[in-house]
């Protein structure tokens, strides 16, 4: 019984966090290409996701790397102000921390923890 409930909890979680991961990718700016690459899933998937045929699965690896980018958009809206124009604005600009596009650094594995690193540091009170 107790593992029936763990199941149903992991399960839950992964909706969440597949919604939370659909709607980040949306606010960024994002294309279905653009979030299955940034989380290392086939484009396929994100479609299915979408149709609410598919979630993320809670431990693996497209799961951790859907919360990271969910970390982005969290942070990045509480440095913009909730503006959809500066935040497309930011991710589309070349950034010379990263040498190009947060867009483009965000869609290797190291690239989206650098940019969580930054918008972190970003936010950080001095």
């Amino acid at each position: 019984m107790a593992e029936a409930a763990l199941s149903a909890d992991r399960a839950t979680a992964g909706a969440v966090l597949t919604k939370a991961a659909l709607r980040a990718a949306q606010l960024l700016g994002l294309t279905h290409a653009a979030l299955a690459r940034t989380v290392g899933v086939s484009e396929s998937h994100i479609s299915r996701m979408a149709a609410g045929q598919r979630q993320l699965e809670i431990g693996t690896k497209p799961a951790e790397l859907a919360t990271l980018l969910v970390r982005v958009y969290r942070s990045l809206d509480a440095l913009v102000g909730n503006s959809d124009r500066h935040r497309h604005l930011w991710m589309d600009s070349y950034n010379q921390a990263f040498n190009e596009a947060p867009r483009d650094t965000i869609q290797k594995v190291e690239g989206l923890v650098r940019v969580v690193r930054y918008l972190d540091g970003a936010r950080a009170v001095i």
